[in-house]
């Protein structure tokens, strides 16, 4: 792409801004599109998982990314998203200088943390993965379709503790004062760091469109901090490079609301790093005087849900179901959390949420994912969920079946075709490839009959 192609008072405002630098920084637009993979230490931190990772590395010839220990390059013709590992969860495609507004945010393994604006789920599977997969981490898309491409991620990768809601800011401000330990806040923006790879971007770039980004920054960024409890973080990152939604929205922050401090805010520029340029600031509210302190608050629930989920009697029932069945199947599966019931699906909502919250305060609210799906209940039977088996290790199930990455079962696997397996197994199998699982069959007289979901299979 050449700086003609670009609007011209995108131009003009950069090389004002850049000065000197402006040259190589408009000459970057002409460098082919970065691209990055980051691995999953929900998936890469068993002995399996390392192995795959060591695979990957020799197979697509990655190169590190300096600010993300988990991130690397790759260059086409690589296609690692084509490739089972991916379907397993082993990593995710992110543009590598994204990959830095979670390493700033340093998550920890039982915080209660919220992404904000989360799809398609770079930086929450991000978050997930330095949580260890311990906490709570509520991921939230206003959009309906996105939040739905959100919670098929956050299943692949396997997060046992998430929960993706679909609500404005403003609705979750209302139930979640003071709460989080941690907040991402990757915000809507000009997406000046889109044009080498989106066309759509440079065409609905212009400075009026700056300004409204602007202005919708700051008022979810007014909810963000009524959500952040006292000595707590928020990461707030964008995608774009002028300085009215970035240094200017942050002075806005800090010059309005005296208790948070920036700690540091950090940009990667294209002709400077390897990477299509990020821009993440990590701000902290201060604790208050012991007097001023506010509880956050709690609300009360009972029957049906207002988004349908059912009694809490009722998720108890069906989770004694689910123990009755696991006991056979899954003796290595720890039963953790608080039972969901939506329709058949059952959930594990994690035991983090009773630490400051309560269930009532999910009424009302879409959940697209409400936490860990374990099972549909079928006529007084268990089906387990496909996302339990994303989050399982092959050890924790009685009976698995692996394939190879070289053998042709992978790709009939996929196609969603059933496989020939010993006669001697019978009943729900944890398939995997190489170790990592990738969903269940259920074994007959030889026969493994596929139930991969139908919206995963590639015919």
């Amino acid at each position: 792409m050449t700086e003609e192609r670009l609007p011209a008072a995108y131009t003009g405002s950069m090389r004002e801004m850049l000065g000197q630098e402006a040259d190589a920084f408009l000459a970057s637009y002409t460098a082919p599109r970065t691209q990055g993979l980051r691995f999953n230490r929900l998936k890469s931190s068993s002995g399996t998982g390392r192995v795959a990772v060591l695979n990957t590395i020799s197979l697509f010839g990655l190169e590190p990314v300096p600010w993300c220990p988990d991130g690397y390059y790759y260059t086409e013709p690589a296609r690692p998203g084509k490739h089972p590992y991916h379907a397993a969860g082993l990593y995710y495609i992110q543009e590598p200088s994204a990959m830095s507004a979670a390493e700033l945010l340093a998550p920890r393994p039982g915080e209660i943390v919220l992404d904000l604006a989360a799809a398609p789920g770079g930086k929450t599977t991000h978050i997930a993965a330095l949580m260890e997969g311990k906490g709570l981490l509520i991921s939230n898309e206003i959009h309906p379709e996105r939040a739905k491409i959100l919670a098929e991620n956050v299943e692949r990768m396997g997060v046992p503790h998430a929960l993706v809601t679909s609500a404005t800011p403003g609705e979750l401000a209302s139930r979640f004062p003071l709460v989080f330990d941690k907040i991402m806040l990757d915000a809507p923006c000009s997406g000046e760091g889109m044009f080498r790879k989106d066309p759509d971007a440079i065409r609905e770039w212009s400075l009026e469109h700056v300004a409204m980004c602007a202005a919708r920054q700051w008022d979810i960024l007014q909810d963000a901090y009524s959500m952040l409890k006292p000595g707590g973080s928020l990461a707030y990152s964008t995608c774009t490079f002028n300085r009215q939604e970035n240094e200017e929205i942050i002075s806005r922050v800090t010059d309005t609301y005296p208790d948070m401090e920036l700690i540091t805010q950090k940009r990667l520029w294209p002709h400077l790093e390897k990477g299509e340029g990020h821009y993440v600031a990590l701000l902290r509210k201060q604790m208050p005087s012991e007097g001023d302190i506010q509880p956050s608050r709690r609300a009360s629930g009972g029957g049906r849900g207002k988004n349908g989920h059912r009694t809490q009697s009722a998720a108890r029932d069906a989770l004694q179901q689910f123990h009755a069945w696991s006991a056979a199947e899954l003796p290595g599966f720890p039963i953790q959390g608080i039972p969901l019931l939506f329709g058949d699906s059952l959930y594990l909502l994690p035991e983090a949420f009773n630490d400051r919250l309560h269930t009532g305060l999910l009424d009302g609210l879409r959940i697209p994912r409400a936490g860990l799906h374990i099972a549909h209940l079928k006529k007084n039977r268990i089906e387990p969920a496909h996302a339990l088996a994303m989050a399982l290790e092959p050890e924790q199930a009685v009976r698995s079946y692996n394939m190879t990455l070289t053998g042709p079962e992978v790709r009939a696997w996929f196609r969603g075709e059933s496989l020939s397996v010993p006669v001697d197994l019978h009943g729900w199998t944890l398939v995997t490839v190489e170790g990592l699982p990738v969903g269940w069959g259920k074994a007959s007289t030889g026969q493994l009959k596929n139930h991969l979901p139908k919206g995963l299979r590639i015919m």
